[in-house]
């Protein structure tokens, strides 16, 4: 009798990792065709990144934190590509940046914005457009560079405001 209990553990244990492995499958992918060729470039992008962390990481040419932490930062860039195009149903992205809370100054220099005091569309030094937060195994701030039109065109508008 144990051994039949034991068989049945076994047998519905691998059916269980199956179901849950196709759904996560289901969850986490897109269709190629859902997108253009520029998101589907900048999704392959991504993929690539990723190949190059997993490989420096098995030649232990970096720490865990290192690749821990650039491995949620190529999967918070990915959701929120993602999240663009889908929202957007255009085959355009920004230049994105996703950086982490101690991260700040990387885009910001030595006086970073509040993170608390963030809104969603809000421009940053006429440079960035703050994007959202995505958490992805820890919290990412993300922002779409300005392309250098629209950065002239706010320093434009910032000047003749100035002006009497």
């Amino acid at each position: 009798m144990a051994r039949l209990n034991g068989r049945l553990a076994a047998i519905l244990l691998v059916a269980f990792c199956g179901v849950t492995s196709v759904h996560a499958s289901q969850t986490f992918s897109y269709s190629e065709d859902e997108f253009g060729p520029v998101v589907r470039a900048y999704l392959g992008y991504l993929k690539n990144e990723q190949e190059v962390v997993d490989d420096r990481a098995s030649r232990h040419e970096v720490s865990a934190g290192y690749y821990r932490r650039n491995s949620n930062r190529i999967k918070a860039l990915r959701q929120m590509a993602i999240r663009l195009a889908r929202q957007s149903q255009n085959d355009y992205l920004p230049e994105l940046e996703a950086v982490a809370g101690n991260e700040m100054g990387i885009l910001f220099g030595s006086s970073p914005p509040a993170i608390s005091q963030l809104k969603v569309g809000e421009v940053l030094r006429n440079t960035f457009r703050f994007l959202g937060v995505v958490r992805a195994g820890e919290t990412f701030y993300l922002f779409a560079r300005l392309d250098p039109y629209e950065q002239a065109e706010l320093t434009e508008k910032s000047s003749a405001v100035r002006q009497p």
